[in-house]
């Protein structure tokens, strides 16, 4: 869950550090571009982890999405906001996220008008521990197979507007190519 006082990276159209603002301060209909990243989490099988968001969320409550997602406090590492995350929401340790999708961007609209506006880097990486979320940010999840994942963008009301884009991208045979160790067909 957010805590008072964390911190978004702004970015200007190049993808640009130009400051920084309040989290609380940012999601709304004029939403600024900023920094953000998306994470999907596999297990031994090769399944990828589903999350529903908590009902509480600012953006998309009750959306099912990737496993997880957040925003790199000013000066942290992208990787480290991963690893970061990845404890506060699902609290599990994961040590080696790998980007697949460095220079992602998009922007949704939700239906109260609430923008997300976000240069968003995609990452995998694997999950061996046992997932203990933290209840305000996650009100459900799931492990399901990339094809059950890759189905589940043809449904949009399904899963949030970010995983609908970023899923086609990671399903093309370039990038697959790159992640093996995740993924078992």
């Amino acid at each position: 869950m957010a805590t008072t006082g964390e911190c978004v990276v702004l970015l200007d159209e190049q993808g640009r550090q130009i400051g920084s603002a309040a989290k609380t301060t940012v999601h709304h209909a004029a939403t600024p571009l900023h920094l953000g990243f998306s994470c999907y989490l596999f297990d031994a099988d090769g399944r990828v982890l589903l999350t529903r968001r908590a009902l509480n969320k600012t953006t998309w409550p009750g959306v099912w999405s990737n496993s997880f997602c957040g925003h790199p406090a000013p000066g942290e590492k992208v990787e480290d906001a991963v690893r970061r995350r990845a404890g506060q929401e699902l609290g599990i340790s994961i040590q080696s996220p790998v980007c697949v999708l460095p220079d992602f961007r998009y922007r949704a609209v939700a239906a109260d008008g609430t923008v997300e506006n976000e240069i968003c880097p995609v990452f995998f990486a694997r999950c061996d521990g046992r997932l203990r979320p933290d209840p305000g940010e996650v009100m459900e999840w799931m492990w399901v197979s990339w094809d059950q994942l890759r189905s589940a963008v043809g449904l949009p009301w399904s899963i949030s507007p970010w995983a609908m884009e970023q899923i086609p991208l990671l399903d093309e045979p370039h990038l697959q190519g790159s992640w093996p160790q995740f993924i078992s067909e």
